[in-house]
């Protein structure tokens, strides 16, 4: 598995150039570019614009990992459903066009509180997903369901959404959630998304809130071959923050290469 950096926070006001100078000289291999950031890799490119940014990924050691939007689906809005769902598929285009593999999504809420069932919004976010996939697959873009959101995170809620969506292009976006350690441990949860995960998010390595050497342990243990990208906080000294992160990386990596003889 290889190491990259999520743009949200750290590297939120960096642009392109900054993303390409920063990274591999941290020894960050992958980027996630999130949407509205400085970078400015949004749907408003127009084709030229969008080689260029492709060509710049392929002339350089940074791959591009995935695009990360912030689309949901659980509102009770039809007219807000939909455009979520369509700006999702725009967004694939994107991803297509510069040559990102997948796009993060996410879920967000329940709407209990407004008397829709639990399940009715566990179903309908499955469903767009379902739609969205379909779409994707034709672009050769996946479907990259973040496990977010404060009533949406529980990876048994993520789980039932996945299987309402039942589609072979909709997969998961692990998210190192506190709330995913019960009794101390990540093993149950982590198994019921194991099978879908196609990408990483970890937060800083030194929390002591979240078992970060059992995640690496259980990713070894499915032969898990993408990218864990880093998602933290920004810095005024931010080389110095991934000289640190990309130290701990490989100490915990070095660790499982002792324990696997």
């Amino acid at each position: 598995m290889k190491l990259g950096l999520v743009t949200y926070q750290l590297a939120q006001d960096w642009d392109l150039d900054r993303i390409f100078e920063m990274c591999p000289k941290h020894g960050f291999e992958g980027i996630e570019l999130r949407a509205t950031h400085a970078h400015g890799v949004e749907v408003d490119l127009g084709s030229a614009e969008r080689n260029e940014v492709r060509k710049r990924f392929e002339d350089s050691p940074l791959e591009l990992v995935q695009l990360g939007s912030a689309f949901e689906y659980h509102s009770d809005d039809p007219d807000e459903l939909r455009g979520n769902i369509e700006g999702t598929k725009e967004y694939a285009q994107l991803a297509a066009d510069v040559g990102a593999p997948g796009i993060k999504v996410r879920p967000n809420a329940l709407l209990v509180d407004k008397g829709v069932p639990e399940e009715d919004t566990l179903r309908q976010i499955g469903e767009s997903l379902a739609e969205c996939g379909e779409h994707a697959a034709g672009l050769g873009v996946e479907i990259r369901l973040e496990v977010h959101g404060r009533e949406t995170q529980k990876p048994s809620r993520v789980r039932k959404m996945i299987d309402y969506a039942d589609h072979p292009n909709v997969f998961v976006n692990w998210n190192s959630n506190a709330v995913e350690a019960e009794d101390g441990s990540i093993e149950a949860n982590f198994n019921l998304l194991a099978d879908e995960i196609r990408h990483v998010h970890m937060r800083d390595l030194c929390a002591a809130d979240y078992p970060w050497l059992d995640l690496l342990r259980l990713l070894r243990s499915i032969d898990y071959q993408g990218y864990c990208c880093a998602e933290i906080g920004a810095s005024e000294q931010p080389g110095r923050i991934m000289d640190y992160y990309r130290t701990l990386w490989d100490a915990y990596h070095q660790i499982l290469d002792i324990e696997q003889g």
